[in-house]
């Protein structure tokens, strides 16, 4: 039996086929094949049912998987103790993005461009995605650190989190609207209102939908996109009140909003660096955090 075999497996198993599992594998799919019917052949039993559509696990084969993987996670920890030795590392980090995060003060593509330079044997997978998924996805172990927006100043159980932006959230009117005389808003201006919003999952539409419901009134979402900027342009067409993270005098001319402060100071919108409170499963992603800590979070790089 050969770590490479069950490595292959695995990968049949979590891509559904093996032309998926062959692409990640960056192999020819018969090789993938042929290597996963001799594993079968050594434990004399099928692992994997290929009769039909879909490639799905035996009885065998759903009992194999778990002790495949754990295998697979010892080696890689051998090879990381030893690497740790040398001030070598290797793996994989899988980061998590909320949309538009990269788009931010802070410059991800330069730190990853730099971790990088510094740890060319570290594969770096890149995602964006839904806050709410990210957040599932680390607490199952599917992404080792996130950027995320967040409703709460306080992370949730099993994650740790340290905030890197926390902006007050603004209303984006066209300048003919009637809110666009008036100081402060009170919250409930918006009920009954077309509101423009990022989507469901991310934070800040997790800390309107609180608020609203505090209000006693539910909100209508008129239209939703993934960047705050796109949620103003909505607005600066009369198509309806936008709820986004503060944006710059400079760029509300520029699209042609006014923007107003809410009332309730409570009402922000918050992006957290974020990590399962275990800490990160591997040398790499460690060195990761530490990198990403000292560069974006006050105070953390001294």
């Amino acid at each position: 039996m050969e770590l490479r075999q069950l490595q292959y497996f695995v990968a049949v198993v979590e891509e559904g086929g093996f032309t998926r599992a062959a692409t990640r594998l960056h192999l020819a799919q018969p090789g993938v094949s042929a290597q996963i019917r001799r594993l079968e052949r050594e434990l004399g039993q099928p692992l994997l049912d290929r009769t039909g559509r879909t490639v799905r696990l035996t009885p065998v084969g759903a009992a194999v998987l778990p002790q495949a993987r754990a295998a697979l996670a010892a080696a890689a920890a051998v090879r990381e103790t030893a690497d740790a030795h040398t001030g070598l590392l290797r793996g994989q980090v899988t980061l998590g993005l909320v949309t538009g995060a990269a788009e931010r003060a802070f410059d991800i593509p330069g730190l990853l461009a730099d971790f990088h330079a510094a740890h060319p044997h570290v594969e770096i997978a890149l995602t964006e995605d839904s806050s709410e998924r990210m957040l599932t996805a680390l607490r199952q172990g599917d992404l080792d650190l996130a950027a995320v927006g967040v409703a709460d100043a306080d992370p949730p159980a099993g994650l740790t989190y340290e905030i890197l932006v926390d902006d007050p959230l603004v209303a984006a009117v066209h300048p003919d609207d009637p809110l666009a005389r008036r100081g402060r808003l009170p919250l409930d201006v918006l009920d009954g209102r077309r509101l423009i919003s990022l989507p469901h999952g991310t934070g800040v539409r997790a800390v309107l939908e609180r608020a609203c419901a505090g209000a006693g009134f539910r909100p209508h979402i008129a239209f939703e996109a993934g960047a705050p900027l796109v949620l103003a342009r909505f607005a600066a067409r009369g198509l309806g009140v936008a709820v986004l993270p503060e944006i710059s005098a400079a760029q509300a001319d520029e699209i042609g909003v006014r923007v107003l402060p809410f009332e309730d100071p409570a009402l922000r919108a918050r992006v957290a660096l974020t990590w399962r409170s275990a800490g990160p499963p591997s040398p790499a992603a460690a060195a990761l955090l530490d990198l990403l800590r000292a560069a974006l979070v006050p105070g953390a790089g001294g």
